[in-house]
């Protein structure tokens, strides 16, 4: 019997948010795109930085995503920067209106996927880092990578 996992190709990260904030909880949601936001976005002329999600009476938005005209579009252009609806499960949404409420967090796209034909988006509840947490965060890095750079040309500074 055929395996029937679907294929799930990364197209977007927000790095930004990534490391503005520490993600505490991810959702998967659909969002409701036209056509030829579908296109671009399969492209790659789309950016997730600066955007957020916003939940309106009951339903979650995704708010601040720039999607860049599709070139080949024969009908009227969308509005790059338009609201986008994202379908979640209620009882996410109100998980996830009740926690951003109590802790004070924020609600951040982290990345855009195909999981087979369709386009899912991945979000997070997310606490904001603090400046010496992120400069904490870019030594880890940086020790890290000079290990591997070590490690990898046998240097071990002997």
């Amino acid at each position: 019997m055929a395996d029937r996992t679907p294929v799930i190709t990364l197209l977007l990260e927000n790095r930004k948010a990534l490391f503005d904030y520490e993600i505490v909880e991810r959702f998967e949601a659909g969002v409701v795109l036209t056509g030829a936001e579908v296109k671009s976005i399969r492209a790659k002329s789309a950016n997730l930085r600066g955007a957020y999600v916003s939940i309106r009476r009951g339903e979650a938005w995704l708010v601040g995503w720039h999607i860049s005209a599709y070139k080949q579009a024969t009908q009227a252009v969308h509005d790059p920067k338009r609201d986008r609806k994202l379908l979640l499960k209620r009882r996410d949404i109100t998980n996830l209106t009740a926690k951003q409420h109590e802790r004070g967090m924020s609600i951040v796209p982290t990345e855009v996927y195909t999981k087979g034909s369709l386009i899912k988006i991945r979000i997070g509840l997310a606490r904001g880092r603090k400046r010496h947490d992120k400069k904490q965060l870019l030594k880890e890095r940086d020790i890290n990578r000079e290990a591997e750079r070590a490690i990898k040309h046998g240097d071990y500074g002997e």
